[in-house]
């Protein structure tokens, strides 16, 4: 089936199929947080973004095989609220952002720096630090050698715009000087963009609003 990225709490996961790799969309919690699940074709190897809610839904997508390792994207509670009983359960490495570790109860096995490679079995992701929303936000990107690239961003890119800054002028311009420099001016059009919450999108469908989101401030 075509893959939409459009799943509800309580509903089914969405699943996007690509050659070395199996993404998983789930919708969980209170705040409609996005969950996913990577698994690497070759060697069935599994790894958890965000465990964010509803440990129970998360175990099942997660299934009998485990996970190896589970990322946080940033300190923010709804983005752990189910961490220490996936952990628990499937003894999981986890990764947060460096400058967000100390925010997160459960500890971090690895803090993870701008441009480090993370593996879920053979397929690499990297890193990337995105600073404004929390102070060790991070992102990664999957560079599939089939296609286009996909990003998962957390809570600092969405359809329409950056993450929350709270009106903080100073954080504002951290976030879109990152996103801009780190995502828009490296990655193509085609970029599949995963957030932290609500529907997907691309790189090249918000591209031409970067000067709109920089003017309006936000």
């Amino acid at each position: 089936m075509t893959y939409s990225g459009v799943v509800t709490v309580g509903g089914p996961a969405d699943v996007h199929e690509l050659p070395d790799l199996m993404i998983s969309k789930v919708a969980v919690g209170p705040m409609n947080n996005n969950a996913y699940l990577l698994r690497c074709r070759a060697t069935d190897e599994q790894l958890l973004i965000d465990a964010a809610a509803e440990p129970h839904t998360l175990l099942s997508l997660i299934g009998e095989s485990g996970i190896a390792s589970v990322v946080t994207t940033h300190r923010h509670q709804d983005h752990w609220n189910a961490l220490r009983e996936v952990v628990d359960a499937t003894g999981a490495r986890t990764y947060a952002g460096r400058y967000d570790a100390e925010g997160i109860p459960v500890p971090t096995d690895v803090p993870v720096a701008d441009g480090d490679t993370l593996r879920v079995g053979r397929v690499e992701l990297t890193a990337r630090h995105l600073v404004g929303h929390t102070p060790g936000s991070i992102a990664l990107i999957y560079d599939d050698p089939h296609g286009h690239p996909h990003v998962f961003t957390g809570d600092c890119l969405f359809p329409g715009g950056v993450g929350n800054t709270w009106k903080d002028p100073k954080a504002f311009e951290s976030l879109i000087n990152d996103v801009e420099t780190k995502l828009f001016d490296q990655l193509s059009d085609e970029t599949w963009v995963y957030p932290g919450h609500g529907d997907d999108t691309t790189l090249g469908a918000e591209r031409p609003h970067l000067g709109e989101w920089r003017e309006r401030g936000w």
